[in-house]
């Protein structure tokens, strides 16, 4: 398949509001894709579903605005889009740097402007066209004429949409039935949604279970026989970098199994480290015994999905976790309490924040282990945090966004300056985007074809999940899930936050330094 034509759907689907317009444009293509092989297929599914089935590309907004000017006219297929991609992610060792270079140049010298803009918003993540996976599924329930259902739960076992997508189009429902949980392959984790309150949680009967919300990373781990598998919520496999997570998981009483949880680093006395700490244990390769001696982590387990050759995703919240508990020591379980009393909900909030913890996660007992979904059965509550910071520059936007000024930079006062914190495109609407380059473009002093620097004037409201220590800024701190709220027009950049206030909310989870390393 050319790309040009993957490409040119993508921009009808991105054009269309209506879902069933962009399903039926999907599944032509799927249709069409098949008539090229079952890895064409996988290929079409991710791509438009906004996915790089190889993994990391190591490919930034940087590099992609020193590429060479596009070509005239389309040449590239699908499969040589797989054949770059599949460099950029294994190129290793001595001369990696140049091949992965000459990889990625060659692609995008081969694309036109379209093309470029399509895979510029793949590898960074901000391919926006409405065809996420869930118009994605109903595009190959439709092209493979299998019940939209099937489709679902088959990509909930096999971890991946485009893993089966194949599959639904070459044996139909059938082929989708036989796809099981197998232990040691990943299944797509249950998600929460988000409530901003205990009671605006507390939707239908009671009671629930109220779980501690842990700031570490989300493991699901495979048992079977001796044989056992650490991964990611991302479904990747880090079992060699979890030594200490294994050995928890090894010493289940249970031949197989299939366990849900967090690994997080604690401080001496109990307090969870900052997110960072855990995240830069886990994403490194170094040594796994030394980083062990220095970061350790802890396991907590909050669900089971199997045990010993029995599913258990369609049992209740309840049975699971009677079941865990015959089976995990209650250092290795996570906190929580069983009540429908708003009273007591709250008092175990507050607790879990005083413990330095990020909130908690409230759960229906009657609920299954919806694999892969988010829904009002797992609900999870967080304080939110504001600050009101000012713009120092905006980047260009590239996919979707090419013509916008997106990415801005956010900064807080300190002395007569300010003081960079982080960037975020996340909460903008295309109203938003629109203004904001009309704005921006106003207070621009300089542009490096990329960036965007402007008068430092214009207030922004932001939430965020958290602050992290960071050697990238000046101030020493980064925000953590950033996103707009509004931009404030009733205040001036005199009036914004400042770096010492920042600090302040730093501190609350210990002194801080900005000297520390990261």
């Amino acid at each position: 398949m050319q790309l040009s034509t993957l490409v040119a759907t993508s921009g009808t689907v991105a054009a269309t509001r209506s879902r069933t317009a962009k399903v039926a444009e999907l599944a032509a293509l799927l249709r069409e894709a098949v008539l090229s092989g079952s890895r064409e297929v996988t290929l079409v599914t991710a791509f438009l579903s906004g996915r790089v089935p190889h993994g990391r590309l190591g490919v930034g907004y940087r590099t992609l605005a020193t590429l060479p000017p596009p070509a005239d006219t389309a040449s590239l297929t699908v499969a040589d889009v797989d054949a770059a991609f599949t460099t950029l992610a294994t190129a290793a060792g001595p001369g990696s740097v140049a091949v992965r270079r000459d990889a990625l140049t060659q692609l995008f010298e081969a694309a036109t402007a379209d093309e470029r803009d399509f895979l510029a918003g793949l590898v960074t993540g901000e391919v926006r066209q409405g065809a996420l996976d869930g118009v994605m599924q109903l595009a190959v329930a439709e092209a493979a004429g299998v019940p939209l259902e099937a489709v679902r739960r088959a990509a909930m076992l096999a971890g991946r949409l485009d893993e089966i997508a194949p599959v639904a189009m070459s044996e139909g429902e059938a082929g989708l039935n036989a796809i099981s949980l197998q232990v040691l392959r990943p299944v797509s984790p249950m998600l929460a949604s988000s409530a901003t309150s205990i009671s605006e949680a507390f939707a239908g009967e009671g009671p629930w279970d109220i779980g501690r919300k842990l700031d570490g990373i989300r493991i699901q781990a495979h048992k079977h026989g001796s044989k056992v598998r650490v991964f990611t919520r991302s479904l990747d496999n880090i079992t060699d970098r979890l030594p200490e997570v294994v050995e928890v998981i090894a010493a289940l009483p249970a031949n197989s199994l299939v366990v849900d949880g967090e690994a997080i680093a604690l401080r001496p006395d109990g307090r969870p480290e900052p997110f960072q700490i855990t995240g830069a244990r886990t994403a490194s390769t170094k040594d796994p015994a030394q980083l062990r001696a220095q970061t350790p982590l802890t396991t907590y387990l909050f669900d089971l999905l199997h045990l010993d050759g029995r599913s258990l995703l369609d049992e209740p919240l309840t049975t699971r976790l009677d079941l865990l508990g015959t089976l995990a020591m209650p250092a290795n379980t996570v906190e929580s309490v069983v009540t429908d009393d708003p009273t007591i909900a709250e008092a175990f909030f507050a607790d879990q924040l005083a413990a330095g913890h990020e909130g908690v996660v409230i759960k229906s007992l009657t609920s299954p282990y919806a694999a892969g979904r988010r829904g009002g059965a797992w609900v999870k509550v967080k304080p939110r945090h504001t600050l009101d910071l000012v713009v120092l520059a905006v980047e260009r936007g590239s996919g979707r966004r090419r013509g916008t000024l997106s990415n801005i930079h956010l900064g807080a006062r300190s002395g007569d300056g300010f003081v960079m914190l982080g960037k975020t495109f996340k909460g903008m609407t295309d109203e938003m985007l629109a203004w904001q380059t009309t704005r921006f473009t106003e207070l621009a002093t300089s542009d490096d074809g990329w960036v965007v620097t402007v008068r430092p004037e214009q207030v922004v409201e932001i939430a965020f999940d958290g602050l992290q220590r960071s050697s990238r800024y000046p101030g020493g701190l980064a925000l953590r899930f950033a996103r707009v709220l509004r931009y404030r027009d009733d205040k001036t950049a005199a009036q914004a936050d400042t770096l010492e206030a920042v600090r302040s909310l730093a501190g609350a989870a210990g002194p801080f330094d900005p000297a520390a390393p990261d």
